[in-house]
């Protein structure tokens, strides 16, 4: 049976920021639309800010899908899952809220990350305020070992210069596969 906490504490801390790979969950309102979930790795880019409240660096990449629905509705889950020691999955469901590289006040957020790899291709910050933590069994989830780090998408970005970057963000990252805007 799965349980839900009153917070992130200790314990379910030390869980979260030992996971290499979360998924982030979300979707547009209404009926129509796609559900969107999508990986997310590299240490250093997620960070537990409090009880309540956590946040991701978001760099380009093939799609927006989630600063367009957080800016259309704000649902977001993220979730971390155990692929070796005991078998755990913890949920975070909140609020999300994207700030992207462009806002004046993006440099004080990015400072909230003590251990960032390279941050030039950085398009957003994801701020999570969460109001249910939960976890469940995982027995289901498969035992894999973690190898690597990958470095393409950092080695990807690096080519691309500052006005490079703001031309991927016009013009594929605009809108989001059902036509949300994204900037």
């Amino acid at each position: 049976m799965g349980k839900v906490y009153p917070e992130i504490d200790g314990r379910l801390r030390d869980f979260i920021v030992a996971q290499p790979l979360f998924f982030v969950a979300t979707a547009p309102s209404g009926v129509e639309g796609h559900v969107n979930v999508s990986p997310k790795g590299m240490r250093g880019t997620f960070v537990i800010l409090g009880p309540h409240r956590v946040a991701y660096l978001d760099y380009h990449g093939s799609g927006a899908e989630t600063i367009a629905h957080l800016r259309d509705n704000g649902r977001i889950t993220l979730m971390f899952c155990a692929f070796d020691g005991p078998p755990k999955i913890v949920r975070l469901h909140g609020r999300g809220s994207s700030l992207a590289v462009t806002e004046d006040t993006f440099a004080d957020r990015l400072a909230e990350f003590p251990s960032p790899p390279d941050v030039h291709a950085v398009r957003a910050v994801i701020a999570v305020e969460v109001e249910r933590v939960s976890d469940s069994c995982g027995y289901a989830v498969p035992l894999m070992d973690f190898r690597a780090e990958r470095d393409l998408l950092l080695a990807s970005h690096s080519r691309r210069s500052a006005d490079d970057l703001v031309a991927y963000r016009a013009t594929r990252n605009a809108a989001s596969i059902d036509g949300l805007p994204v900037f």
